[in-house]
C-alpha cells in the first residue's frame, strides 16, 4: 500500500444488485485506500439471523424494530484485515451467510422501520471518517452526498454462478436453479420496496462486472478515486 493511499480520506459508495460482486470489491478498495469498510448487507443479515433465532417473522415490523433497538450490531476488521460481523458480542460472520438467512433478509431489509434504524447507524459510522460502504441504497439514500459513487451490475447468469461458488465454499450445495429464483425474487423486492429501492444514482460510475475479475473492478474504482 502506498503512503499516498493511506492519506486518502474519502467516502466511497458502492451499490448494485445481489451477486454483482460489491462486497469483495468494496473490501479490497477499502484496503488499498486505508479506509474503513462497512458491509451494510451484513448488518441486515445479522438482524435477520437474530430474528430467526427469536422465532420472529420477517414481516413483523414492530417486533423487528424493537429487536434492532436492543441489538448491538457492528462490523470490524481483525489485525489481518479480515472482516468480522458481531451480534451482541458474538462473532456471526459465518452464520449470517447461511441459506436460511439469505431466504429472509430481503424481506427484513424492505421494512421502513428497519431501514430507518440501520441508516442512522450507517451514517454515524460514515461521519467518523473515510469509509467504503456497499449496499443497495448507499449512493441514493444512505450517503447521497458521497463524492464517489459506483454502481456494479452483472448478468443474471454471472450473479448466480458467483452465489453458487460462495455457498459451495461454505459447504452449502444449493442448486443453481434455486439460486436463480432467489436472486430474481431478491431483485424484485429490492427494486420495488417502498423505502429507498435499489436504483442507480444519476451521478454513479457504472461498472458491468460480468466479464471482469474482482481485481479489474477494484483498479477501475481506484483510478476514479485517485484521479479526482
Amino acid at each position: 500500500m502506498q503512503d499516498a493511499d493511506k492519506r486518502v480520506t474519502a467516502v466511497v459508495a458502492i451499490d448494485g444488485p445481489a451477486g454483482a460482486g460489491k462486497s469483495t470489491v468494496a473490501r479490497r478498495v477499502a484496503s488499498c485506500l486505508g479506509l474503513l469498510y462497512l458491509d451494510t448487507g451484513a448488518m441486515y443479515r445479522a438482524l435477520a439471523l437474530k430474528a430467526l433465532s427469536a422465532g420472529l417473522g420477517p414481516d413483523d415490523e414492530a417486533a423487528l424494530v424493537q429487536l434492532l433497538a436492543n441489538s448491538d450490531i457492528h462490523v470490524a476488521e481483525d489485525p489481518d484485515r479480515q472482516l468480522h460481523v458481531w451480534l451482541d458480542g458474538r462473532d456471526v460472520t459465518d452464520a449470517i451467510r447461511r441459506p436460511a438467512v439469505h431466504a429472509v433478509v430481503a424481506q427484513v431489509a424492505s421494512l421502513g422501520g428497519i431501514r430507518a434504524g440501520m441508516v442512522d447507524r450507517q451514517r454515524s459510522l460514515a461521519e467518523e471518517g473515510g469509509v467504503v460502504m456497499d449496499g443497495r441504497d448507499i449512493g441514493t439514500y444512505v450517503l447521497p452526498h458521497a463524492p464517489f459513487k459506483f454502481f456494479l451490475t452483472a448478468s443474471l447468469e454471472a450473479r448466480v454462478a458467483r452465489r453458487h461458488r460462495e455457498l459451495a465454499a461454505q459447504g452449502f450445495l444449493v442448486p443453481a436453479a434455486t439460486l436463480q429464483r432467489d436472486i430474481v425474487e431478491r431483485d424484485r423486492m429490492d427494486s420495488t420496496r417502498a423505502v429507498a429501492p435499489l436504483q442507480q444514482a444519476p451521478d454513479a460510475h457504472v461498472i458491468d462486472t460480468t466479464n471482469l475479475t474482482a481485481d479489474q473492478v477494484v483498479q477501475e474504482i481506484l483510478a476514479v478515486v485517485r484521479g479526482r
